[in-house]
């Protein structure tokens, strides 16, 4: 007997978990319905999809959209139409707004503002402080909230948790897999004297140096073996890490970034100068090449973009003035195909790294993908499409991208969230209805003292 369905992806390659095969994918209510040969099945709307690959939809798990306080940078209108641009269908965005996302109702209030201009589903992060590490825990069960973010060296924003003492109060109060970015303040503040006067800006990885990041990952990862709470380490950069977080599997998870993998010093900063500037640093090939080798032993675990975007006018200051952070959520897509296409890491780990990955890290719901009942979100691309990146293909507020020039192998044709066709062949389709990410269910929250 047919079945009716509200879409059918006909003809296309798809990548289901532990194949690549040529198959239908249907899809009604939202949700995946059918895989197969469909060929007796009905659709309102059948697309083609022959010569295309079929991807679970990607989730990019970093993004700053500095809404609110920030909006001449980014906003989650801009920021999320740049997302499905470059066929992200999820994000999760980072608390260092202003004022910043570290209580419930600024939480409530970046959720009000995306239920009316987001195009992507989307969760955000609660930031760590001091001050609010005995209520995180019951803040990090509300709807569309990623977890917790903790700064432990001071970056773009005002959140900051860089003691032990704090870092241990954070940890030990919730459930949900904390989102770390490990940079050692104490030697942040030793080095800064290197860079204080003025300095090139080549000198951002030498204030910023290895031992900088290697510290604090070694103080994290005792902590959260202290605590027994699990922790997600954002944007690694050094090989030394990848070598630590090699012996952390109990109780860590990796991030990468295509910049960090793609991007190496000194070239970065002499082709782009202050462009190129972001925290942790981009460094040389020597540590971009240990990045590799932590993708390949299967280290890291997830691909962020670290979107981070500022004016022209802000980049162009003088170092250290220049702020750090770059445009990369659009552009996440096509620049890790082009490495697929390279050689340097096969599709599947592609998918794995940007849906099955972060479901995984996150305890997402029901996204992740493509199997019966999931969501229906897909990322469609053309591996032999050519295009030259631009900056006049940024949709962020920015208006640039460190990967202008770069002509790539591999590009996003469809973005599919919960079975709407939200971009098709670079135009943005229909209106923004992108909705809370789900999540599995926590353990009880404990009772408190004298219930």
């Amino acid at each position: 007997m047919s079945e009716t369905h509200d879409l059918i992806l006909k003809g296309g390659t798809v990548v289901l978990p532990g194949r690549t095969v040529k198959a239908d994918v249907a899809a009604r209510d939202g949700r995946i319905s059918a895989i197969g040969t469909l060929s007796d099945a009905k659709a309102e709307r059948v697309i083609d999809c022959a010569g295309l690959h079929v991807l679970p939809g990607v989730i990019d798990s970093q993004v700053h959209f500095r809404e609110p306080g920030l909006e001449h940078k980014e906003d989650l209108e801009s920021g999320t139409r740049a997302a499905i641009l470059g066929g992200v269908t999820a994000i999760f965005e980072m608390p260092n707004t202003t004022p910043a996302t570290d209580n419930e109702a600024a939480l409530e209030d970046k959720l009000a503002r995306a239920a009316a201009k987001a195009w992507c589903d989307h969760a955000f992060f609660l930031g760590a402080s001091s001050d609010n590490a005995e209520q995180l825990g019951a803040w990090e069960r509300r709807d569309g909230c990623a977890g917790v973010k903790i700064f432990m060296g001071s970056s773009t924003g005002s959140l900051l948790v860089d003691q032990d003492d704090a870092i241990r109060r954070v940890l030990a109060g919730g459930f949900r897999r904390v989102a770390v970015h490990c940079e050692d303040e104490a030697r942040l503040k030793e080095r800064k004297p290197l860079i204080a006067d003025g300095a090139p800006v080549s000198m951002h990885p030498e204030w910023r140096d290895v031992e900088t990041a290697v510290n604090a990952t070694r103080r994290l990862i005792a902590l959260a073996r202290e605590t027994g709470r699990k922790v997600h380490v954002l944007h690694i950069t050094t090989a030394e890490e990848m070598e630590i977080l090699r012996d952390a599997r109990d109780v860590a998870t990796v991030e990468v970034t295509p910049q960090h993998l793609t991007l190496a010093a000194p070239e970065c900063y002499e082709g782009l100068g202050s462009f190129a500037q972001m925290n942790p640093p981009i460094r040389d090939a020597r540590h971009r090449a240990g990045l590799w080798w932590g993708l390949e032993q299967g280290i890291a675990d997830v691909i962020g973009s670290d979107h981070a975007p500022h004016t022209r006018k802000e980049k162009s200051q003088d170092y250290p003035k220049s702020p750090s952070g770059m445009p990369g959520v659009q552009t996440l897509v096509p620049v890790m195909l082009n490495h697929v296409s390279a050689g340097k890491l096969t599709l599947e780990r592609f998918v794995d790294m940007t849906s099955a990955g972060p479901a995984r890290v996150y305890d997402i719901a029901g996204k992740g993908r493509i199997a019966a009942g999931y969501d229906a979100d897909f990322t469609v691309v053309d591996l032999g499409a050519e295009k030259e990146i631009t900056n006049d293909w940024i949709a962020s507020k920015c208006g640039w991208t460190p990967f202008h020039g770069l002509t790539v192998r591999g590009w996003p044709m469809m973005t599919i969230i919960r079975g709407r066709m939200v971009m098709r062949d670079g135009e943005v389709l229909g209106k923004p209805q992108g909705k809370p990410v789900r999540f599995h269910p926590l353990p009880p929250a404990p009772l408190s003292s004298g219930v």
